[in-house]
């Protein structure tokens, strides 16, 4: 290799040297190729080679090296002549370990300040040549593989591999591979093979059993370098033959029998063992059954037991010992994969007798629904049960009897099974459930253990019309005015069909005032047909059921002094104060008499005038401490008459009893009266329900509280008005009235307040 060599400076001339100056010029570095054998036996330092710098001729040169193998790890490996430049290994080279070093080569000018490089710095490439010093090595051991026993030629197993430490581009590392043995040798020694250089194992001949031969191989495999002629090892292949499903499951016998007993579903007939040779609880050796032919009409089933080595039978549906005693079957056995190779089905014939045992009787049909009226007579046949006894070849005689009567209402022929009546049936008893009564009939034979069988009786118990309907209100209530329909309550207890739609008809004197309706929803409606006064009104019906069955009975209807409906009807009740003490009863005595002297006094004023004798102005009965005045003030029809005067005359003011009658006459002079009779309810003048009577508002009743009230009094007498016409003798009254001190002041203005009386009491 040459290099340009630097211009160096001016130094002094060495020893020896002409004085001047040096010229630059090309240096050169000498290093030729270095290469070294590995595991060199030496001896040690030995020489690698020289270095040489072309300054060495002009200058004394000094030589170094650095890096891996010199002054770095590992230290010391190579050292170089200072002086002479020659390069020295100093131990035995690995190539495994280290392939080549690089070292760095260089060279100082001897004698200069800090030893002047003398050229550029060089690198050394020592290469170690390999040598075949290593053996093959097996990557694992053993090497596992596994065949199947029906594999064809050539089928690979698996792979062997070696490795070798030295130089692969040399055949120093170049492995080949090859059987030493096979064990065991069976059917031959030559069972497999391998591929010298992959190192694949394959199978190299048939015969592979696993069931009657061998069921794993064991191969010894040499690994050599230098292709097989160098340094050798040895290997271990295990080969395991895998089960293939080239034995058929077998029967352990050809013929097998079984019994089972008759009617019975699901019971064990035979069990059929078999065996395979292939490898058990696998799938090459799971067995599957079928029944190929002796079972047309299906009442056997046949399935593999917990063991998967066996096949059990068992029946699919009951067996009639009568029909059919013996059946004979086929029955064949397979794996569930599918046979490797052609293989023979294996078969087995079954023999099934079928055992007689007591069957219960038949009862056709087991369930009966009738439909019997609830006023059947006693004794009479509703059904009859008929059962079969299926037991041909055995003679028995068939009875009945009731399993369940909850009622008791039935009874059954021992051995005819009809069903007869033996209590009425009830439709509303509790024993009937969804409209149905339930009894079961029970039949069996006369076995030494009888066979039974039971049959359901449903009977539907048809209703009869034998309830008259019933009216639930016995008392109801109307307003006078506007009376509102009140709705009748009907029961029945018979049932649709039987009950209603109701009809009711009002008997003898009720039809006069009263009326019934049916709105469209089927409700039955009672309201006055007219005009009915306050009281109590016993009132006749008759309510007929949709098949005309009747009920008569009576209705009390209460008319009471309200308006619309009748939700504040009450009956009059004592007062309270009724129970005070006789002081109180003198105290109201004494107060009607101090009221009475002025009344008396005005009458005989009046008489004096000429007029025609009159009843007295207040007639008072004692009840309580209520006040009746009769008389009320005329209302616009009085005075839209012009010129006409009417006067209310009412022969009782104070009337308490409901036999009394107010008289009222009205008037248009003097001398033109005409009579009406008002009824009233209750100690009340009512003149507004009276259609003859006119005007319609001429009497209003007012109830006097008493002495002590908080209310003033609605008397007519204080709310008149009197007229300037008054004349002397009520002036004279009132004067008198007003002189007897603050208890007649009330009294005397009656008299002086202008108002027009027109009105005269007889």
């Amino acid at each position: 290799v040459h290099h340009e060599e630097p211009l160096l400076p001016s130094r002094p001339p060495l020893s020896g040297e002409k004085s001047g100056n040096l010229r630059c010029k090309k240096r050169d570095w000498v290093i030729p190729p270095i290469s070294f054998p590995e595991n060199d036996r030496g001896p040690f330092p030995k020489a690698v080679v020289q270095i040489h710098s072309s300054n060495a001729r002009e200058v004394t040169i000094l030589y170094k090296i650095t890096g891996p193998g010199a002054d770095l790890p590992p230290e010391g490996v190579f050292t170089i002549a200072r002086r002479t430049g020659v390069l020295y290994v100093n131990e035995p080279l690995d190539r495994e370990r280290t392939q080549q070093y690089k070292l760095t080569a260089h060279a100082y000018v001897a004698g200069t300040e800090e030893e002047r490089p003398a050229e550029a710095p060089m690198e050394v490439v020592i290469k170690v040549v390999d040598q075949n010093d290593n053996r093959p090595t097996c990557s694992k051991d053993p090497f596992v593989g596994d065949v199947s026993e029906t594999a064809v030629l050539d089928h690979p197993v698996t792979r062997v591999s070696a490795l070798d430490d030295d130089d692969p581009a040399t055949e120093n590392g170049v492995v080949r591979y090859s059987i030493v043995r096979q064990d065991p040798q069976l059917p031959n020694a030559e069972m497999f093979s391998i591929n010298a250089v992959s190192g694949v194992v394959s199978v190299a001949s048939v015969g592979l059993d696993r069931e009657v031969r061998v069921p794993a191989y064991k191969l010894i495999i040499k690994a050599a370098d230098l292709e097989g002629r160098g340094m050798s090892t040895s290997c271990t292949a295990v080969i395991t033959v895998t089960d293939s499903n080239d034995h058929a499951p077998k029967f352990s016998h050809q013929t097998y029998t079984g019994s089972v007993e008759e009617n019975v579903v699901g019971a064990v007939v035979a069990r059929l063992p078999v065996t395979d040779l292939d490898q058990p609880f696998t799938a090459q050796s799971a067995t599957v059954y079928s029944i190929v032919t002796g079972d047309q009409r299906g009442v056997f089933n046949i399935s593999t037991g917990p063991s998967g080595m066996e096949g059990i039978i068992t029946t699919a549906q009951a067996l009639d010992f009568e029909q059919e005693r013996r059946f004979t079957l086929l029955v064949a056995v397979k794996n569930r994969l599918p046979f490797a190779v052609p293989l023979r089905t294996s078969t087995a014939t079954v023999s099934v007798i079928v055992e007689d045992v007591n069957e219960p009787p038949v009862l056709m049909p087991e369930e009966r629904q009738l439909t019997v009226p609830e006023d059947l007579q006693v004794g009479s046949v509703i059904t009859q049960f008929r059962a079969k006894d299926p037991d041909t070849d055995r003679h028995q005689a068939v009875r009945y009897r009731l399993l369940e009567d909850p009622a008791g209402w039935l009874e059954v022929g021992r051995d005819t099974g009809l069903v007869m009546l033996r209590k009425t049936m009830l439709r509303g008893s509790a024993y009937i459930r969804d409209g149905k009564y339930r009894a079961i009939v029970l039949a069996h034979d006369d076995d030494v253990v009888p066979a039974t069988a039971t049959g359901t009786l449903l009977i539907h118990v048809r209703d009869v019309n034998d309830h008259a309907p019933q009216l639930e209100e016995q008392i109801v209530q109307f307003c006078v005015l506007d009376p509102v329909p009140i709705p009748l309550t009907i029961t029945d207890g018979d049932g649709p069909g039987n009950a209603g739609p109701f009809t009711v008809e009002l008997q003898d004197d009720a039809r006069v005032n009263w009326t019934v309706s049916t709105n469209p929803a089927g409700a039955v409606l009672l309201k006055p047909r007219r005009f009915v006064v306050p009281g109590e009104y016993p009132l006749a019906l008759r309510v007929y059921d949709a098949g005309m069955l009747y009920w008569d009975g009576p209705l009390l209807a209460e008319v009471c002094q309200c308006s619309g409906s009748a939700l504040t009807c009450t009956r009059p009740v004592p007062s309270p104060r009724q129970s005070h003490a006789p002081l109180a009863y003198a105290a109201i005595v004494l107060a009607l008499v101090i009221l009475l002297v002025p009344l008396l006094l005005l009458l005989f004023l009046r008489r004096t005038r000429g007029h025609k004798p009159t009843a007295p102005l207040v007639k008072e009965v004692l009840r309580g401490h209520l006040m009746d005045y009769r008389e009320e003030g005329g209302g616009e029809d009085d005075q839209v008459r012009t010129g006409v005067s009417v006067r209310v005359l009412c022969e009782s003011v104070f009337s308490l009893y409901f036999e009394h009658v107010c008289v009222c006459r009205y008037m248009t002079s003097p001398s033109s009266r005409r009579p009406c009779t008002t009824p009233r309810f209750g100690n009340l003048c009512v003149v507004e329900g009276d259609p003859i009577a006119w005007p319609f508002d001429t009497v209003r009743v007012f109830e006097y509280e008493g002495q002590g009230s908080s209310c003033g009094s609605l008397s007519s007498l204080q709310s008149s008005s009197l007229g300037e016409d008054q004349d002397q003798d009520q002036d004279q009254v009132s004067q008198l009235l007003a002189h007897w001190g603050p208890a007649f002041r009330k009294l005397a203005d009656m008299y002086t307040d202008g108002r027009d009386t027109r009105a005269e009491w007889v």
